[in-house]
């Protein structure tokens, strides 16, 4: 018998990154682009590589070429991470898992490194593989502090739990990391929201590659370990602005979620440094008539559109900047 498991791209919506700094945030789980795993019993465990993990070119064009598409780094790194994390979480909880072996396999369609979480995607399907595979129960909660510990402990990934959260639960999800509840009980405070109270939203991508999310971050972290208020405050307000959008969504004032996606994005900017191509991408959106904020850490943005008549001029301004725009499925 085949497992097959999906996990989903994501999208922050609003708050992000504070999540990572006992913030707020909310994000939705974007059903368009999903990482997909393959599992079944085999003599040997094997991992299968897929194109990105081979180390075999036809030239060094070749090289280059598939470097610039993929990066450095295939997925069998995060599968091998996932399976680690599964196994001690299993002997952790006192839980026998069947001695058997298996092969597995993975493919994605998540666009890399543009800010929609294609590597914990591939986690977290390979989780939800083995669970089935060994007959395991893991709660959401759990689930999306094992896929963060596989990614920061094992891989040293720069990352927060927001992703790994969505990708747990699904649908639309508030997240509130007050340090005192983290702490004390090592997860969030989360929230479902209802999707059908959402407005029109839309993602757009950039086709070709962004930074990797881990060394963008790595600056703010830095900074604000070492106590730089200007960091901690911003991060705050960022949190806040969360935690508005929830009431915007419940009372459907669009017009509010507007305003503090953009302010979202407005603050970031204080403390992070933006990539002209990444201001580009926001201040065309804005100019169609929409709102626009980073899904993530860069080279996808998210926000809100009045009408028709707006997001064709988006498809259109996006197209000449070599991005595509899509609207998320949610549910």
């Amino acid at each position: 018998m085949i497992i097959e498991k999906r996990a989903y791209a994501r999208a922050g919506l609003l708050g992000n990154p504070s999540d990572g700094y006992f913030g707020k945030t909310i994000s939705i789980i974007v059903r368009n682009f999903g990482a997909h795993i393959s599992l079944y019993e085999s003599p040997e465990l094997k991992i299968e590589p897929q194109e990105q993990d081979l180390n075999e070119f036809r030239n060094i064009y070749h090289l280059v070429e598939s470097v610039s598409l993929t990066g450095y780094y295939g997925g069998s790194r995060l599968i091998k991470a996932a399976i680690k994390k599964f196994a001690e979480y299993c002997e952790k909880e006192n839980i026998k898992i069947a001695s058997k072996n298996f092969t597995i396999r993975y493919r994605s369609s998540i666009p890399r490194q543009v800010g929609l979480a294609g590597s914990s995607a591939i986690v977290t399907a390979t989780m939800r593989a083995l669970m089935e595979f060994y007959n395991v129960e893991i709660i959401p909660e759990m689930l999306a502090n094992l896929v963060l510990s596989a990614e920061s402990d094992e891989l040293g990934i720069s990352a927060g739990l927001q992703d790994r959260v969505i990708q747990a639960f699904e649908g639309c999800v508030y997240m509130d990391f007050d340090k005192t509840h983290y702490e004390k009980n090592k997860q969030g405070i989360y929230e479902r929201l209802e999707p059908q109270k959402l407005p029109n939203l839309y993602i757009a991508y950039k086709v070709d590659l962004g930074k990797v999310s881990g060394a963008v971050l790595n600056n703010i972290r830095v900074r604000y370990e070492k106590g730089d208020q200007e960091v901690i405050n911003t991060l705050s307000q960022m949190a806040d602005l969360a935690e508005q959008g929830k009431e915007a969504i419940a009372q459907g004032d669009t017009h509010r979620l507007n305003e503090l996606i953009n302010l979202n994005f407005d603050l970031r900017c204080k403390i992070m440094n933006i990539s002209d191509s990444n201001h580009e991408l926001v201040s065309s959106a804005r100019a169609c008539g929409v709102s626009a904020k980073f899904t993530g850490s860069g080279g996808s943005i998210i926000g809100v559109y009045p009408d028709d008549e707006a997001l064709t001029k988006l498809v259109i301004a996006m197209r000449k900047l070599n991005a595509r725009v899509i609207k998320p499925y949610i549910l």
